[in-house]
């Protein structure tokens, strides 16, 4: 082979750090636009979400959440529809779809559930393997803030309860409900108990007694918990799952509870996400926004008005004297 001078080789030479550099140019290129793309689906991820899951036919409203955690990382919570909301540690973006997986609660099985979801105009559309294995659809819309510009003028108080029967309520279920001496009782498991007419800010006052060990709860515009609990016997610290707690978000400052065969009083008002709670005569909540639904709900839809719904599928519960004072 016949030798090439030394300015041909430093020709070459150069000509390949400059191939290189370009080669570096345009891969950086590559890398910063799908960087730049990344970041502008995360930030139109990023926030609360309203979410149905249609399984089998059946819709289950659900809630997600999704936080930026640190500079690149996302991270979240949410609220199957039974059960209390769950952290995600980490959403996981791949090309313009995001995925979590949580570990099973209630739910029966010991296999994850596993999310897969895009954004589609305004609209998240995704898929949830459930704990049997079984891959349901979803859809979800962004949660409304539900922020007021005014304080609610409020209105004339309503008995939602007359004392005799249930007439203004309906149950989501096989009726257990009964009505004895002025009380509204239900004696063991069985359906919820749901007013007729819904509600959007409102005061209520609403009194109950449960025996030991038993479990209810108050759902406000049917869609957020006030949980009602047996806790006297453990006086357990203020936790977001027990008596006064908005279930799975928010504890209650102070444990007022008393003991199950007492009855006890709840004192609520909701405006806009803003709640606040007095239990037994002392607010243990005081103008808290709850994030979002809480398992149990009966839809998603929280810009819409709703009823009240108390539970009646965790054992025997009395309640009396439920008295509502809707905003005008």
């Amino acid at each position: 082979m016949k030798n090439l001078p030394i300015t041909s080789y430093k020709g070459i030479s150069r000509f390949i750090r400059v191939q290189m550099i370009l080669s570096l140019f345009f891969f950086s290129a590559i890398s910063a636009s799908a960087l730049s793309f990344e970041k502008a689906s995360d930030a139109a991820v990023i926030g609360r979400w309203d979410i149905t899951i249609d399984k089998a036919g059946k819709s289950l409203p659900s809630w997600l959440e999704v936080q930026k955690s640190g500079t690149h990382i996302l991270i979240g919570r949410f609220t199957y529809a039974f059960g209390s909301a769950r952290p995600i540690s980490e959403i996981k973006p791949h090309d313009g779809k995001y995925s979590f997986s949580i570990p099973p609660q209630w739910e029966e099985g010991n296999r994850n559930m596993d999310f897969e979801f895009e954004l589609k105009g305004e609209e998240l559309v995704g898929t949830m393997v459930y704990t049997d294995g079984v891959t349901y659809h979803f859809t979800g819309v962004r949660a409304p803030s539900l922020i007021r510009a005014k304080d609610p003028v409020w209105g004339t108080p309503v008995k939602l309860f007359n004392g005799k029967d249930t007439k203004g309520w309906h149950a989501d279920g096989k009726n257990q409900w009964t009505v004895e001496s002025g009380i509204l009782r239900s004696l063991h498991s069985g359906a919820n108990l749901i007013t007729d007419k819904t509600f959007n800010d409102f005061k209520l006052h609403i009194e109950f007694r449960y025996q030991k060990g038993s479990n209810s709860g108050v759902y406000l515009r049917g869609r957020y918990e006030v949980q009602i609990m047996d806790v006297k016997s453990g006086e357990p610290e203020p936790i977001n799952n027990q008596f006064s707690a908005i279930y799975g978000f928010l504890p209650p400052n102070k444990m007022m509870a008393k003991d199950a065969g007492e009855w006890q009083t709840y004192d609520i008002t909701l405006v806009g996400r803003l709640v606040t709670i007095v239990a037994n005569g002392t607010m243990v909540i005081c103008r808290q926004e709850i994030p979002g639904i809480t398992g149990g709900a009966f839809n998603s839809k929280e810009g819409e008005p709703g009823p009240i719904l108390i539970q009646g599928d965790h054992g025997p519960i009395d309640y009396r004297n439920i008295v509502i004072t809707p905003a005008k």
